[in-house]
């Protein structure tokens, strides 16, 4: 058995897990966890990265003390987000947080008036959110924002961290292919991208793919660690999202993915990106996935929602638990009101409760009243959600999908999963939810021989695929099945392929 060491960052919080890893083997429990708050600052909303890193230097520590040498370390966090450096390596400020007030649809409209948005998507294939890269760069742009004009490296966050742990600047190409920067077909950064984003493409760093040891641990970093100088850290599928597919305990192809967390990414693997108007239409994304698959998906806006009532309720002085509240949910007939998770008034933190209340309201249909009623609104507005999504990758893929996965977070609430079971008409498999530390640790142990030679190759021949490292998720956390109980009519929007949202 082989020991790892996975660094998962969430928006909401971080942990350090340790794996034990070999051949029908895969153990895996935390050693640190740790809240990750963004800061609320006069430019804006930032996360505070030098708390993080402390952070992982002390869960890499504490795993040391537990557990001995890891043969490898890995990085995974959310996506779009970055640091930039000088040409010393000193960050230039604070990475803005996603739900920065400085993006939104007038930065879109900015962008797609120098570029189509017929034009923009079969360049980068990505779906038009204001919280992506490019848009974000241009917004920092247009502010003539003097970071960008020092900067001599843009680094994504799992990037960043990276960096700080071993002194080499690279980009993880799952996550790089988030960013809109990307060619949708080569993988390559493009540079008529870096300069609709405002940027210079030379601050763009080398791209690397998961499996790659990106660098050794610095003496300074092995000293707070107590681990080894030259211990590798390793590109693993560094956008969580990627890193959670690998973790998906399927088999075959006909199934689709919801990795349900903070944010919920709802799709199918595929061998190559969609860039039909169609799915441009639709609001499709085509992300980089590991070993050159295609994360053909659409964001819905996940738990987030209900993240955000569970604090404005805590912030008014209730302390209802959430236990009791999905109890008293579940209770409920199904017939309540069904919003639109995606809806742009959800984004941003605040008084979600109103919010779901006001947008029931506004679609003629009955007010939630109680904080059991809100919480079933929001569960079967993303099972819905959830359902609408999958049956769109099915058709704009062409993909047949006969079971649904659900992984993350979200897969330990039940009702979520039977509700979504009930939407959609199909058997849905939940777990792991460690799913995304799972494949960090996958991919690490793959290139570093704990399945046999290193690079990926079992010992006498043969790849080491995702499938069978599927194989094994499945063997040793195998998931809880739901049956569709009763169909169930939801109000939704038509399907986005004959007209729905699309771009600006």
């Amino acid at each position: 058995m082989s020991l790892f060491a996975a660094v998962d960052l969430g928006a909401s919080s971080g942990r350090v897990l340790a794996a034990h890893v070999g051949p029908g083997r895969l153990e895996a429990s935390e050693v640190r966890r740790f809240p990750n708050t963004p800061l609320r600052l006069p430019d804006g909303l930032h996360w505070d990265v030098g708390h993080l890193y402390l952070e992982i230097l002390a869960g890499l520590r504490a795993l040391g003390e537990a557990h001995g040498q890891p043969r490898s370390i890995g990085v995974d966090s959310w996506a779009v987000d970055y640091g930039l450096l000088d040409g010393a390596g000193r960050l230039l400020g604070l990475p803005h947080h996603y739900r920065d007030a400085r993006t939104g649809e007038a930065v879109l409209d900015a962008v797609h008036a120098a570029t189509s948005p017929s034009a923009l998507y079969p360049a980068n294939g990505l779906q038009f959110l204001p919280f992506t890269t490019l848009y974000q760069l241009a917004a920092e742009s247009a502010a003539g924002r003097g970071a960008l004009g020092a900067a001599a490296t843009l680094l994504l966050i799992p990037d960043l961290l990276a960096y700080w742990l071993t002194g080499q600047r690279a980009a993880e190409v799952t996550n790089a292919s988030t960013t809109g920067l990307l060619g949708a077909h080569d993988r390559t950064w493009s540079a008529s991208l870096a300069r609709l984003a405002g940027i210079r493409p030379e601050i763009l760093p080398p791209l690397v793919t998961p499996g790659t040891v990106v660098g050794g641990l610095r003496p300074e970093a092995a000293e707070e660690t107590g681990l080894a100088a030259g211990t590798p850290v390793t590109a693993v599928g560094s956008h969580d999202t990627a890193s959670a597919v690998v973790g998906v305990p399927a088999e075959g192809e006909n199934w689709a993915y919801i990795s349900c967390g903070t944010w919920s990414l709802v799709g199918v693997e595929l061998d190559a990106p969609v860039l039909t108007e169609d799915s441009r239409a639709a609001q499709f994304t085509n992300e980089a996935g590991v070993d050159g698959r295609t994360r053909y998906l659409h964001n819905v806006m996940g738990l987030w929602i209900l993240q955000e009532c569970l604090r404005t309720w805590r912030r008014a002085g209730h302390r209802w638990a959430l236990a009791d509240l999905l109890g008293q949910a579940a209770a409920l007939p199904p017939s309540g009101p069904v919003v639109d998770p995606d809806a742009p008034e959800f984004l941003p933190p605040g008084d979600m409760p109103a919010r779901v209340v006001a947008a029931a309201r506004a679609s003629g249909q009955r007010e939630p009243r109680t904080p059991a009623e809100i919480v079933r609104c929001v569960l079967d507005s993303l099972a819905a959600a959830y359902a609408r999504a999958v049956r769109a990758a099915e058709h704009l893929s062409g993909r047949r999908v006969d079971v649904v996965h659900l992984v993350g977070g979200g897969s330990r609430n039940e009702l979520l999963c039977q509700l979504t079971a009930d939407a959609l008409g199909l058997p849905v498999l939940a777990g792991p939810a460690e799913a995304t530390a799972l494949g960090n640790v996958l991919v690490q142990a793959r290139a570093h021989g704990a399945f046999g030679a290193p690079g990926g190759r079992r010992a006498g021949g043969g790849d080491v695929s995702l499938e069978a490292l599927r194989a094994l998720v499945r063997a040793t956390a195998p998931p809880t099945r739901y049956e569709p109980t009763r169909t169930r009519t939801v109000l939704m929007p038509s399907p986005p392929w004959r007209g729905g949202a699309g771009g600006s």
